[in-house]
Protein backbone atom coordinates (compact mmCIF):
# COMPACT_ATOMS: atom_id res chain seq x y z
CA UNK A 1 0.00 0.00 0.00
CA UNK A 2 1.12 3.56 -0.64
CA UNK A 3 1.99 5.79 2.27
CA UNK A 4 -1.20 7.82 1.93
CA UNK A 5 -3.38 4.73 1.98
CA UNK A 6 -1.44 3.22 4.87
CA UNK A 7 -1.86 6.40 6.89
CA UNK A 8 -5.41 7.32 5.98
CA UNK A 9 -7.51 4.59 4.37
CA UNK A 10 -9.02 3.67 7.73
CA UNK A 11 -10.33 7.24 8.08
CA UNK A 12 -12.58 7.08 4.99
CA UNK A 13 -16.20 7.56 5.99
CA UNK A 14 -15.51 8.33 9.64
CA UNK A 15 -17.27 11.51 10.74
CA UNK A 16 -14.84 14.39 11.25
CA UNK A 17 -11.87 12.34 10.02
CA UNK A 18 -10.29 15.27 8.16
CA UNK A 19 -9.00 16.44 11.54
CA UNK A 20 -6.92 13.25 11.83
CA UNK A 21 -5.10 13.52 8.49
CA UNK A 22 -1.32 13.60 8.64
CA UNK A 23 -0.11 16.89 7.19
CA UNK A 24 0.78 18.42 4.84
CA UNK A 25 -1.94 16.87 2.70
CA UNK A 26 -3.71 17.80 -0.53
CA UNK A 27 -7.42 18.15 0.21
CA UNK A 28 -10.23 18.27 -2.34
CA UNK A 29 -13.76 19.36 -1.43
CA UNK A 30 -15.93 16.91 -3.39
CA UNK A 31 -19.09 18.99 -3.16
CA UNK A 32 -17.40 22.16 -4.44
CA UNK A 33 -15.66 20.15 -7.17
CA UNK A 34 -18.97 18.76 -8.41
CA UNK A 35 -20.58 22.21 -8.41
CA UNK A 36 -17.68 23.70 -10.37
CA UNK A 37 -17.80 20.91 -12.96
CA UNK A 38 -21.56 21.35 -13.34
CA UNK A 39 -21.35 25.14 -13.57
CA UNK A 40 -19.00 25.29 -16.56
CA UNK A 41 -20.71 22.34 -18.24
CA UNK A 42 -24.03 24.19 -18.03
CA UNK A 43 -22.54 27.49 -19.19
CA UNK A 44 -20.88 26.02 -22.28
CA UNK A 45 -24.00 24.02 -23.11
CA UNK A 46 -26.10 27.20 -23.03
CA UNK A 47 -23.72 28.73 -25.59
CA UNK A 48 -23.74 25.62 -27.78
CA UNK A 49 -19.99 25.16 -27.25
CA UNK A 50 -18.20 21.95 -26.34
CA UNK A 51 -16.03 21.51 -23.26
CA UNK A 52 -12.76 19.57 -23.32
CA UNK A 53 -11.25 20.56 -19.95
CA UNK A 54 -7.51 20.44 -19.43
CA UNK A 55 -6.41 17.49 -17.33
CA UNK A 56 -2.91 18.96 -16.85
CA UNK A 57 -4.57 20.73 -13.93
CA UNK A 58 -5.75 17.64 -12.06
CA UNK A 59 -3.85 14.71 -13.68
CA UNK A 60 -6.62 12.45 -12.37
CA UNK A 61 -8.58 9.61 -13.92
CA UNK A 62 -11.29 10.05 -11.28
CA UNK A 63 -11.78 13.77 -11.95
CA UNK A 64 -11.66 13.28 -15.72
CA UNK A 65 -14.46 10.72 -15.43
CA UNK A 66 -16.49 13.19 -13.37
CA UNK A 67 -16.06 15.77 -16.15
CA UNK A 68 -17.03 13.28 -18.85
CA UNK A 69 -20.09 12.24 -16.87
CA UNK A 70 -21.13 15.92 -16.74
CA UNK A 71 -21.01 16.17 -20.54
CA UNK A 72 -17.42 16.98 -21.47
CA UNK A 73 -16.37 15.91 -24.97
CA UNK A 74 -13.14 14.54 -23.56
CA UNK A 75 -10.15 16.09 -21.83
CA UNK A 76 -6.86 17.71 -22.80
CA UNK A 77 -3.42 16.52 -21.74
CA UNK A 78 -0.26 18.58 -22.01
CA UNK A 79 2.10 15.66 -22.53
CA UNK A 80 1.87 12.17 -23.98
CA UNK A 81 2.75 10.70 -20.57
CA UNK A 82 -0.36 12.29 -19.08
CA UNK A 83 -2.43 10.92 -21.96
CA UNK A 84 -1.03 7.42 -21.48
CA UNK A 85 -1.92 7.48 -17.78
CA UNK A 86 -5.48 8.61 -18.44
CA UNK A 87 -6.01 6.14 -21.29
CA UNK A 88 -4.82 3.38 -18.94
CA UNK A 89 -7.60 4.49 -16.61
CA UNK A 90 -10.28 4.30 -19.31
CA UNK A 91 -10.53 7.98 -20.26
CA UNK A 92 -11.47 8.71 -23.90
CA UNK A 93 -11.59 11.78 -26.13
CA UNK A 94 -8.10 13.04 -25.25
CA UNK A 95 -6.39 15.90 -27.08
CA UNK A 96 -2.63 16.21 -26.53
CA UNK A 97 -2.07 19.97 -26.60
CA UNK A 98 1.74 20.13 -26.84
CA UNK A 99 3.59 19.02 -29.98
CA UNK A 100 4.99 15.48 -29.88
CA UNK A 101 8.25 15.70 -31.80
CA UNK A 102 10.96 13.37 -30.45
CA UNK A 103 11.25 10.06 -32.30
CA UNK A 104 10.60 7.85 -29.26
CA UNK A 105 7.66 10.02 -28.22
CA UNK A 106 6.21 9.78 -31.73
CA UNK A 107 6.44 6.00 -31.55
CA UNK A 108 4.53 6.11 -28.25
CA UNK A 109 1.94 8.43 -29.80
CA UNK A 110 1.39 5.99 -32.68
CA UNK A 111 0.99 3.08 -30.26
CA UNK A 112 -1.43 5.11 -28.14
CA UNK A 113 -3.47 6.06 -31.21
CA UNK A 114 -4.02 2.37 -31.91
CA UNK A 115 -5.67 1.71 -28.56
CA UNK A 116 -7.13 5.05 -27.41
CA UNK A 117 -10.65 6.03 -28.38
CA UNK A 118 -10.97 9.51 -29.89
CA UNK A 119 -7.33 10.49 -29.47
CA UNK A 120 -6.18 13.72 -31.14
CA UNK A 121 -2.86 15.56 -31.09
CA UNK A 122 -1.59 18.96 -32.15
CA UNK A 123 1.08 19.50 -34.80
CA UNK A 124 2.94 22.67 -35.73
CA UNK A 125 5.57 21.57 -38.26
CA UNK A 126 5.32 19.69 -41.58
CA UNK A 127 8.36 17.48 -40.90
CA UNK A 128 6.91 16.35 -37.57
CA UNK A 129 3.57 15.57 -39.24
CA UNK A 130 5.44 13.39 -41.73
CA UNK A 131 7.26 11.54 -38.91
CA UNK A 132 3.98 10.92 -37.09
CA UNK A 133 2.38 9.60 -40.26
CA UNK A 134 5.26 7.15 -40.80
CA UNK A 135 5.02 5.91 -37.20
CA UNK A 136 1.27 5.47 -37.52
CA UNK A 137 1.78 3.49 -40.72
CA UNK A 138 4.17 1.16 -38.91
CA UNK A 139 1.54 0.62 -36.20
CA UNK A 140 -1.37 0.31 -38.61
CA UNK A 141 -3.08 3.21 -36.85
CA UNK A 142 -4.51 6.62 -37.77
CA UNK A 143 -4.77 9.93 -35.92
CA UNK A 144 -6.83 13.11 -36.06
CA UNK A 145 -4.64 16.20 -35.76
CA UNK A 146 -5.14 19.83 -34.80
CA UNK A 147 -2.89 22.62 -36.08
CA UNK A 148 -1.47 24.57 -33.16
CA UNK A 149 -1.37 28.32 -33.85
CA UNK A 150 1.08 30.53 -31.94
CA UNK A 151 -0.95 33.19 -30.09
CA UNK A 152 2.06 35.46 -29.90
CA UNK A 153 4.24 34.01 -27.15
CA UNK A 154 6.56 32.04 -29.50
CA UNK A 155 6.27 28.89 -27.40
CA UNK A 156 4.56 26.47 -29.79
CA UNK A 157 2.40 26.79 -32.87
CA UNK A 158 2.73 27.88 -36.47
CA UNK A 159 3.89 31.47 -36.75
CA UNK A 160 1.44 32.78 -39.37
CA UNK A 161 -1.82 32.02 -41.18
CA UNK A 162 0.22 31.16 -44.26
CA UNK A 163 2.21 28.59 -42.28
CA UNK A 164 -1.06 27.09 -41.06
CA UNK A 165 -2.21 26.65 -44.66
CA UNK A 166 1.13 25.10 -45.67
CA UNK A 167 0.89 22.63 -42.79
CA UNK A 168 -2.71 21.76 -43.68
CA UNK A 169 -1.60 21.02 -47.22
CA UNK A 170 1.10 18.70 -45.93
CA UNK A 171 -1.37 16.90 -43.66
CA UNK A 172 -3.70 16.38 -46.63
CA UNK A 173 -0.98 14.36 -48.36
CA UNK A 174 -0.44 12.03 -45.39
CA UNK A 175 -2.79 9.03 -45.43
CA UNK A 176 -2.65 8.28 -41.69
CA UNK A 177 -3.47 11.84 -40.56
CA UNK A 178 -6.79 13.67 -40.71
CA UNK A 179 -6.95 17.44 -40.26
CA UNK A 180 -9.70 18.38 -37.78
CA UNK A 181 -9.09 21.97 -36.75
CA UNK A 182 -6.94 24.50 -34.92
CA UNK A 183 -5.78 25.20 -31.37
CA UNK A 184 -5.22 28.72 -30.02
CA UNK A 185 -4.39 29.08 -26.34
CA UNK A 186 -3.64 32.59 -25.05
CA UNK A 187 -1.77 31.54 -21.93
CA UNK A 188 -0.19 34.90 -21.17
CA UNK A 189 -3.59 36.63 -21.13
CA UNK A 190 -5.30 34.23 -18.70
CA UNK A 191 -4.06 35.98 -15.55
CA UNK A 192 -4.53 39.62 -16.50
CA UNK A 193 -6.38 40.66 -13.35
CA UNK A 194 -8.52 43.48 -14.79
CA UNK A 195 -11.43 42.16 -16.85
CA UNK A 196 -11.56 45.05 -19.34
CA UNK A 197 -7.83 44.84 -20.00
CA UNK A 198 -8.01 41.07 -20.42
CA UNK A 199 -10.99 41.37 -22.76
CA UNK A 200 -9.24 43.94 -24.95
CA UNK A 201 -6.20 41.67 -25.24
CA UNK A 202 -8.35 38.67 -26.17
CA UNK A 203 -10.41 40.61 -28.70
CA UNK A 204 -7.17 41.57 -30.49
CA UNK A 205 -5.81 38.01 -30.39
CA UNK A 206 -9.14 36.54 -31.53
CA UNK A 207 -9.04 38.75 -34.60
CA UNK A 208 -5.69 37.17 -35.44
CA UNK A 209 -7.14 33.69 -34.86
CA UNK A 210 -10.01 34.54 -37.19
CA UNK A 211 -7.52 35.55 -39.89
CA UNK A 212 -5.91 32.11 -39.64
CA UNK A 213 -9.30 30.39 -39.79
CA UNK A 214 -10.23 32.45 -42.85
CA UNK A 215 -6.95 31.60 -44.56
CA UNK A 216 -7.47 27.90 -43.94
CA UNK A 217 -11.07 28.06 -45.13
CA UNK A 218 -10.03 29.94 -48.25
CA UNK A 219 -7.57 27.16 -49.08
CA UNK A 220 -10.21 24.46 -48.62
CA UNK A 221 -9.35 23.52 -45.04
CA UNK A 222 -12.14 25.04 -42.95
CA UNK A 223 -11.54 23.92 -39.33
CA UNK A 224 -14.23 21.73 -37.84
CA UNK A 225 -12.77 22.23 -34.37
CA UNK A 226 -11.50 25.52 -32.92
CA UNK A 227 -10.17 24.68 -29.47
CA UNK A 228 -8.53 26.75 -26.76
CA UNK A 229 -9.48 29.25 -24.06
CA UNK A 230 -8.95 28.88 -20.33
CA UNK A 231 -10.41 29.69 -16.94
CA UNK A 232 -9.27 33.31 -17.16
CA UNK A 233 -10.89 34.03 -20.52
CA UNK A 234 -13.79 31.56 -20.73
CA UNK A 235 -16.49 34.22 -20.39
CA UNK A 236 -14.85 36.46 -22.99
CA UNK A 237 -14.30 33.60 -25.43
CA UNK A 238 -17.89 32.43 -25.12
CA UNK A 239 -19.05 35.97 -25.82
CA UNK A 240 -16.83 36.30 -28.91
CA UNK A 241 -18.15 33.01 -30.27
CA UNK A 242 -15.14 31.77 -32.28
CA UNK A 243 -14.21 28.65 -30.30
CA UNK A 244 -16.17 25.45 -30.83
CA UNK A 245 -14.79 24.02 -27.58
CA UNK A 246 -13.10 25.34 -24.44
CA UNK A 247 -10.03 23.88 -22.68
CA UNK A 248 -10.43 25.53 -19.25
CA UNK A 249 -8.78 23.52 -16.48
CA UNK A 250 -8.28 25.39 -13.21
CA UNK A 251 -11.98 26.24 -12.81
CA UNK A 252 -12.47 22.97 -10.98
CA UNK A 253 -10.07 24.02 -8.18
CA UNK A 254 -9.59 27.84 -8.22
CA UNK A 255 -6.14 28.82 -7.00
CA UNK A 256 -4.96 32.21 -5.77
CA UNK A 257 -3.84 33.31 -9.24
CA UNK A 258 -7.38 33.01 -10.59
CA UNK A 259 -9.03 34.28 -7.42
CA UNK A 260 -7.02 37.49 -7.96
CA UNK A 261 -8.67 37.92 -11.38
CA UNK A 262 -12.04 39.44 -12.15
CA UNK A 263 -13.31 36.55 -14.28
CA UNK A 264 -16.72 37.99 -15.14
CA UNK A 265 -16.37 41.77 -15.23
CA UNK A 266 -18.63 42.00 -12.19
CA UNK A 267 -16.10 41.02 -9.49
CA UNK A 268 -18.09 37.92 -8.60
CA UNK A 269 -16.35 34.54 -8.38
CA UNK A 270 -18.14 32.03 -10.62
CA UNK A 271 -16.37 28.96 -9.19
CA UNK A 272 -15.68 27.79 -5.66
CA UNK A 273 -12.31 27.11 -4.07
CA UNK A 274 -12.30 23.31 -4.02
CA UNK A 275 -8.59 22.55 -3.56
CA UNK A 276 -6.43 23.24 -0.55
CA UNK A 277 -3.47 22.07 1.46
CA UNK A 278 -4.07 21.20 5.08
CA UNK A 279 -1.05 21.93 7.28
CA UNK A 280 -0.33 22.20 10.99
CA UNK A 281 1.50 24.56 13.25
CA UNK A 282 4.77 22.96 14.32
CA UNK A 283 6.32 25.85 16.24
CA UNK A 284 4.82 28.87 17.99
CA UNK A 285 7.58 30.42 20.05
CA UNK A 286 7.21 34.01 18.80
CA UNK A 287 4.22 36.25 19.34
CA UNK A 288 4.04 37.49 15.76
CA UNK A 289 4.93 34.31 13.88
CA UNK A 290 4.12 30.62 13.77
CA UNK A 291 5.74 27.94 11.64
CA UNK A 292 3.69 25.41 9.69
CA UNK A 293 4.76 22.09 8.15
CA UNK A 294 4.12 22.98 4.49
CA UNK A 295 6.96 24.54 2.51
CA UNK A 296 8.22 24.52 -1.06
CA UNK A 297 7.90 20.73 -1.24
CA UNK A 298 4.18 21.04 -0.48
CA UNK A 299 3.13 24.21 -2.35
CA UNK A 300 4.24 25.53 -5.72
CA UNK A 301 6.22 28.73 -5.35
CA UNK A 302 5.85 30.03 -8.93
CA UNK A 303 2.46 31.63 -8.26
CA UNK A 304 3.42 33.74 -5.26
CA UNK A 305 2.27 33.10 -1.73
CA UNK A 306 -0.45 30.82 -0.46
CA UNK A 307 -3.30 32.39 1.51
CA UNK A 308 -4.94 31.28 4.72
CA UNK A 309 -8.44 29.94 4.25
CA UNK A 310 -9.15 28.40 7.64
CA UNK A 311 -7.56 27.99 11.06
CA UNK A 312 -5.66 31.30 11.30
CA UNK A 313 -6.44 34.98 10.77
CA UNK A 314 -7.17 35.62 7.08
CA UNK A 315 -4.89 38.66 7.35
CA UNK A 316 -1.90 36.49 8.25
CA UNK A 317 1.00 36.95 5.85
CA UNK A 318 2.35 33.72 4.37
CA UNK A 319 6.08 33.35 3.72
CA UNK A 320 8.04 30.31 2.59
CA UNK A 321 10.75 29.30 5.07
CA UNK A 322 12.40 26.56 3.03
CA UNK A 323 11.63 23.12 1.69
CA UNK A 324 9.62 21.89 4.66
CA UNK A 325 8.23 24.97 6.39
CA UNK A 326 6.46 28.28 5.97
CA UNK A 327 5.59 31.09 8.33
CA UNK A 328 2.27 32.73 9.10
CA UNK A 329 2.90 36.25 10.32
CA UNK A 330 0.34 38.40 12.13
CA UNK A 331 0.13 40.36 15.38
CA UNK A 332 -0.14 37.96 18.35
CA UNK A 333 -0.62 34.91 16.10
CA UNK A 334 1.86 33.02 18.28
CA UNK A 335 -0.50 33.52 21.20
CA UNK A 336 -3.58 32.48 19.22
CA UNK A 337 -2.22 29.27 17.71
CA UNK A 338 -0.38 26.38 19.31
CA UNK A 339 1.73 23.52 17.94
CA UNK A 340 -0.56 20.93 16.36
CA UNK A 341 -3.29 23.39 15.36
CA UNK A 342 -4.61 22.83 11.81
CA UNK A 343 -4.52 25.43 9.05
CA UNK A 344 -5.99 25.22 5.53
CA UNK A 345 -4.27 27.09 2.71
CA UNK A 346 -5.50 28.12 -0.73
CA UNK A 347 -2.69 27.17 -3.10
CA UNK A 348 -0.88 29.77 -5.24
CA UNK A 349 -0.91 27.74 -8.49
CA UNK A 350 -2.90 24.52 -8.60
CA UNK A 351 -1.25 22.60 -11.47
CA UNK A 352 2.31 22.31 -10.09
CA UNK A 353 1.03 21.98 -6.52
CA UNK A 354 -1.01 18.91 -7.48
CA UNK A 355 2.09 17.41 -9.09
CA UNK A 356 3.79 17.41 -5.66
CA UNK A 357 1.34 14.86 -4.26
CA UNK A 358 0.52 11.20 -4.84
CA UNK A 359 -3.15 11.47 -3.85
CA UNK A 360 -6.11 13.74 -3.36
CA UNK A 361 -7.77 13.42 0.03
CA UNK A 362 -11.38 13.93 -0.96
CA UNK A 363 -13.59 15.39 1.75
CA UNK A 364 -17.23 16.24 2.20
CA UNK A 365 -17.46 18.76 4.98
CA UNK A 366 -14.94 17.55 7.53
CA UNK A 367 -15.18 13.87 6.65
CA UNK A 368 -12.72 12.04 4.41
CA UNK A 369 -14.81 10.24 1.78
CA UNK A 370 -12.20 8.96 -0.70
CA UNK A 371 -8.53 8.92 -1.61
CA UNK A 372 -7.93 9.41 -5.33
CA UNK A 373 -4.54 8.93 -6.99
CA UNK A 374 -2.94 11.79 -8.91
CA UNK A 375 -2.85 9.35 -11.82
CA UNK A 376 -0.47 11.30 -14.09
CA UNK A 377 1.81 12.72 -11.42
CA UNK A 378 5.28 13.21 -12.86
CA UNK A 379 4.22 12.02 -16.35
CA UNK A 380 5.88 14.97 -18.07
CA UNK A 381 7.52 13.04 -20.91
Amino acid sequence: MSDDLTLHAHLIGRQGSRADLNTPVLVLDRDALDRNIAALAALTARHGVGLRPHAKTHKSVDIAKCQLAAGALGVCCAKIGEAEALVEGGVTGILITSPVAALRAIERLAALAKRAGGLMAVVDHPAVAERIDAALDAEGAALDVIIDIDPGIARTGVASPEAAVDLARTIATLPRLTFRGVQFYCGSQQHIEDFAERRAAIVERTAYLQSAIDALAGAGFRPEIVTGSGTGTHRIDLDLGVFTELQAGSYIFMDKQYLDCDLTGERDVPFETALGVDARVVSANHSGLVTIDAGIKSLSSDGGAAVVRRGAPESAFFAFMGDEHSALIAPDIGKQLAPGDPVTLTVPHCDPTVNLYDHYHVVSGDTLVAIWPVSARGRAR
